[in-house]
């Protein structure tokens, strides 16, 4: 279940040049202005059954509510929504909030008084894609008050040594980049990183090779429908097609 309680976004990194919403050649490039949507308030919405005689949510409970995944949760133009927001996530323990963030600078603004050392329904993924960015946003990242962390590498455009940044870390998930004018993930890299959480004891799960995919040496260009399928072979694991669709 999707939450966009506002859209629009701008980049802050390396990683944004092609993204699939805003970069260089998606269908939103140059949709930077920041805009409460019509379903900000989705959480909290209700609906009526008349057969039932009933009202209920119209998220129903223990939906996993995956949140801002076209947009950031901590855009500066967000600051004042986002005080509503915690309030609409509060008033739902029994449902999962997921979002990413490469932003993770910005998350002590507009955080709720009551937050101390995090919501048992949040789980809040710092997103990274090279070194520069693991080493300018994890050891923050890794030093905040969050129940649930995952680190998101995407799009993976080097290789990263995480290894001092894995220390509460629930998972890891790396992606290839994706679109026409992808940049390369190479094989080596993943392999790396899956030896890297395997020492920590932390899952680590390939989810797309993107694009263009380097194995073994060789340059592959793979076909979109065929990216994750691909991860999955390479890496068999028991994640369920509902917790892949991250990105």
């Amino acid at each position: 279940m999707a939450w966009e309680p506002w859209t629009g976004c701008y980049p802050v990194s390396e990683g944004c040049k092609y993204c699939y919403y805003y970069g260089l050649y998606s269908k939103r490039y140059g949709q930077n202005n920041i805009v409460r949507t019509d379903e900000f308030y989705k959480p909290i919405e209700t609906v009526f059954m008349p057969r039932k005689k009933i009202t209920k949510y119209r998220i129903e409970s223990s939906k996993i509510v995956y949140t801002c995944f076209t947009t950031d949760f901590f855009l500066t133009e967000a600051d004042d929504w986002r005080i509503e927001a915690w309030q609409m996530i509060r008033k739902r323990p029994d449902l999962t909030f997921l979002f990413l963030t490469k932003r993770i600078e910005r998350f002590n603004v507009s955080l709720p008084d009551d937050w101390k050392d995090g919501y048992d329904n949040v789980w809040i993924g710092c997103s990274v894609e090279n070194q520069e960015t693991a080493d300018a946003r994890l050891p923050l990242y890794i030093s905040l008050p969050i129940k649930h962390k995952f680190i998101v590498l995407s799009p993976l455009l080097s290789s990263i040594d995480l290894s001092s940044y894995l220390h509460g870390i629930d998972t890891v998930r790396a992606y290839g980049e994706s679109g026409k004018e992808a940049r390369v993930c190479d094989f080596d890299w993943i392999i790396d990183l899956k030896k890297q959480c395997e020492a920590a004891n932390v899952q680590f799960y390939f989810v797309s090779t993107g694009m263009n995919f380097r194995y073994k040496g060789e340059l592959k260009k793979i076909n979109p429908y065929m990216q994750r399928k691909i991860a999955k072979d390479l890496f068999p694991s028991n994640l369920s097609e509902d917790e892949i669709v991250l990105v």
